[in-house]
């Protein structure tokens, strides 16, 4: 076999895996209404002036930044600027709390600080075991917020954390992350289209 086959092999082998997840999503009734109740407790909780935070490490720290930038920016149209915010991006408190206290409480710290009752908190961790995530998500529920999980195939620690969860069926990390983007991209399209029919943009 020439190297040039093995590798576009690869390639569509990758593409695949990657389709093969979202099939799955795609043919679960229970994850797409978990999905369409995510979609109405945003809008409702933009409606009542609550605002959406979002937590991740690493690549899912980046997916977060994405997706509360859908909501503060824009996704589809041209409209006002909704209260979404990553919580990873002040650089001088995530390396001062996690200097000081330790990295599995940069997040529920300022949880503690700016939470509110009926903010929302999507944590992104591909393994549900994230210790800051999920020490954010129960920091979260003391201040009576909604938790959102976006996980792997199991949940993991926080599947219990959660109000809703969307465990995307795969173990693969980078099939997961890909899933989270579609599926939160999905989320940010669907809001966006809910909350600005029955507001002025």
């Amino acid at each position: 076999m020439r190297p040039m086959d093995d590798f576009e092999d690869r390639v569509r082998a990758s593409m695949e895996a990657s389709i093969a997840a979202k099939q799955k999503l795609l043919q679960d009734e229970s994850m797409l209404k978990t999905t369409n109740d995510v979609v109405n407790e945003i809008v409702k909780s933009f409606k009542a002036g609550n605002r959406v935070y979002f937590a991740g490490n690493g690549g899912s720290a980046a997916d977060a930044q994405h997706l509360a930038a859908e909501f503060s920016g824009r996704f589809y149209t041209d409209r006002l600027a909704l209260p979404a915010e990553a919580l990873h991006c002040n650089t001088s408190y995530l390396t001062a709390v996690g200097n000081d206290y330790g990295f599995d409480v940069i997040y529920s710290r300022i949880i503690e600080g700016i939470g509110e009752k009926r903010d929302l908190l999507v944590g992104l961790s591909t393994s549900g075991n994230s210790a800051n995530i999920v020490k954010a998500f129960e920091a979260a529920k003391e201040k009576e917020m909604i938790t959102i999980g976006f996980t792997g195939l199991t949940g993991g620690a926080m599947k219990s954390a959660s109000d809703y969860l969307i465990n995307i069926p795969s173990t693969d990390t980078p099939r997961i992350q890909e899933s989270h983007i579609m599926v939160g991209h999905i989320i940010c399209q669907l809001v966006e289209e809910k909350y600005f029919a029955t507001s002025n943009p």
